[in-house]
């Protein structure tokens, strides 16, 4: 079973490099404040479930900063892949941080974790956003991928507890929230104006 964390670790760095082609088409415009984040906040957990015992478990958590944080850095070499930056952006990108300062002050690994996954989330809160209301800036392969590299983490998981399940499931969650923000177009028809 463990072949699969690594399947899913190639699948995740597959979905962002196919995110960052589709950046360069013009297809996909990423909120930096989230995918900045989203690259601190699994990586933070990641070290904290690798502190307390979590081994092959915890690759498809780092993956998932290690993949957004390869995003973040192309959206400034891809000059026409950005998304405006707005107050609401800014907003949860500060609460994000202040979530980690307050990890960083308590040293403890399972709160490392709650504040790793209050992070990612407030920095997931812009793109969400941006992904409902316009999901054509969007390309849903980063998040699907997600949704696959986490399901994998419980394939890998030997001992039981919050270090070793808390951020995979959050991550399982997010990516399907993320991934019906990105795709509900298709199955909700858009309700036609009234002149």
């Amino acid at each position: 079973m463990h072949y699969f964390v690594f399947l899913a670790a190639f699948i995740s760095l597959s979905a962002a490099v196919s995110y960052v082609r589709q950046m360069f088409r013009g297809q996909a415009k990423p909120n930096k404040v989230s995918w900045l984040l989203w690259s601190v906040a699994p990586t933070i957990a990641a070290i904290a479930a690798f502190s307390e015992g979590v081994t092959l478990a915890v690759l498809p958590v780092f993956m998932a900063g290690f993949s957004t944080l390869i995003v973040f850095v192309f959206s400034f070499v891809c000059k026409g892949a950005y998304w405006d930056i707005r107050r609401f952006d800014l907003i949860c990108g500060a609460v994000s941080l202040l979530a980690l300062i307050f990890w960083y002050l308590t040293k403890q690994a399972d709160i490392a974790i709650i504040f790793s996954i209050l992070s990612d989330f407030l920095a997931c809160l812009p793109t969400f956003a941006k992904a409902w209301k316009y999901p054509e800036t969007e390309h849903v392969s980063p998040y699907a991928s997600g949704i696959f590299s986490a399901f994998t983490s419980f394939l890998a998981i030997s001992h039981w507890n919050f270090a070793s399940v808390a951020f995979p499931a959050y991550l399982f969650l997010i990516n399907i929230a993320l991934s019906v923000a990105i795709e509900h177009r298709r199955f909700i028809p858009r309700r036609k104006e009234v002149k």
